[in-house]
């Protein structure tokens, strides 16, 4: 393998068995006596889990661990029938081993099952955005973000996600026929004019995206300001949720991606 592959491995690989001892000791947690707190553990466990399965699947579903992760959450009877409900031990038990499976294909000499997707962005992965000519700059922006986050440099990946976050439902409002030639708000202004947080709420009201955004954190809604101080600290947790946010935004102006 070569140097930069072999140091996405080793970085991808430290995130999953960190997940895997994590998703361990939930298993116990779970079962304890405070199940109110560890079941909201097991939530932003599982969200972390999903944002890296989607990261090393190159957010396509039809990537092998992309289906088993959504599998995961899964029940069948002994018929194969599916159960409506599955225990949050059992699932916590299934997504180690979903992560189990990544590790071994990433310590895999060749290791092509993930390294397509950890070498190069997904093909077209911005097609749905209407401007062609930002599409290769947001495919760029995409690839530092995801560059930060390995490196851990969590600022630079929230302000890069968020910029990306803003440029695609920019676009979005402007080819949207809702809001063409109507004073929409704020009104008389060109949607370019607007705040972030104005076109984040634009975009939801006229349904070009669903309520993702209300996770997003609050340094990614005031990113602009926050990239004009260097001293800003942004945490790991910030930094990713707003990774999932872009994600889910994308999937709602791209629902056949």
């Amino acid at each position: 393998m070569d140097d930069q592959f072999s140091a996405h491995v080793q970085a991808y690989s430290s995130q999953l068995r960190r997940l895997i001892r994590q998703g361990r000791e939930l298993q116990e947690g779970v079962a304890s006596d405070l199940p109110a707190a560890n079941l909201a553990a097991v939530r932003v466990w599982q969200r972390e889990c999903g944002a890296i399965v989607n990261e090393l699947s190159g957010g396509s579903k039809a990537h092998w661990l992309a289906r088993a992760f959504s599998e995961a959450f899964m029940a069948r009877d002994a018929a194969g029938a599916a159960v409506e409900e599955v225990s949050p031990v059992e699932i916590v038990g299934r997504l180690v081993a979903v992560l189990e499976r990544a590790v071994i294909a990433l310590s895999d000499e060749e290791g092509s099952a993930l390294r397509a997707s950890t070498e190069a962005p997904a093909p077209r992965r911005f097609d749905f955005v209407h401007d062609a000519e930002i599409r290769p700059v947001l495919e760029q922006a995409y690839d530092d973000g995801r560059r930060a986050l390995e490196q851990a440099d969590y600022r630079l990946a929230l302000l890069t996600y968020s910029g990306i976050l803003e440029a695609i439902v920019t676009d979005a409002l402007q080819h949207c026929e809702e809001l063409s030639g109507t004073d929409a708000q704020p009104p008389h202004r060109k949607i370019t004019d607007w705040s972030f947080e104005a076109r984040l709420e634009a975009a939801e009201r006229v349904g070009l995206i669903g309520s993702g955004c209300a996770r997003l954190p609050a340094g990614a809604r005031a990113y602009r300001d926050a990239a004009e101080r260097n001293d800003t600290p942004v945490s790991e947790s910030d930094a990713r949720r707003t990774a999932q946010v872009l994600h889910v935004v994308m999937r709602d102006l791209n629902p056949g991606r």
